[in-house]
């Protein structure tokens, strides 16, 4: 089984940062796209709006409001993912869960979600 371990959560005022941690741990051939989405302001928890990401390459993608403030990163031997917060703003308050693509040493490659952990930023 594929696990995904996310800390790194919390409460700040607006203006400070944050850095998320995401470990993927199991039975792991290749870690493929990782990154980071959250749940949409207002909206359902099974709807979620993509955050950042970052293939096994190098390329990244982030959500257009996020810009310039947040960083993603990965540590590949470790087969963990950062992502890194600053200038966090009220409207970022959510919760935010980890995603990992990954290709299993069994077979086949599969989506794997994290817990989720609450980012709160107060005004």
């Amino acid at each position: 089984q594929v696990q995904l371990v996310e800390s790194g959560g919390g409460s700040v005022q607006s203006g400070g940062s944050l850095r998320l941690s995401c470990s993927v741990s199991g039975r792991i051939f290749s870690l493929n796209n990782i990154g980071w989405y959250r749940r949409a302001p207002g909206a359902p928890e099974n709807q979620r709006e993509l955050v950042a990401t970052m293939t096994l390459l190098g390329d990244t993608n982030y959500l257009d409001s996020v810009k310039g403030r947040f960083t993603i990163s990965r540590d590949n031997p470790k087969h963990t993912a950062y992502l890194q917060m600053d200038n966090l703003e009220p409207d970022d308050t959510t919760v935010y869960y980890c995603y990992a693509h990954v290709t299993k040493i069994s077979n086949g490659a599969y989506d794997f979600w994290g817990q989720g952990t609450q980012v709160t930023v107060s005004s």
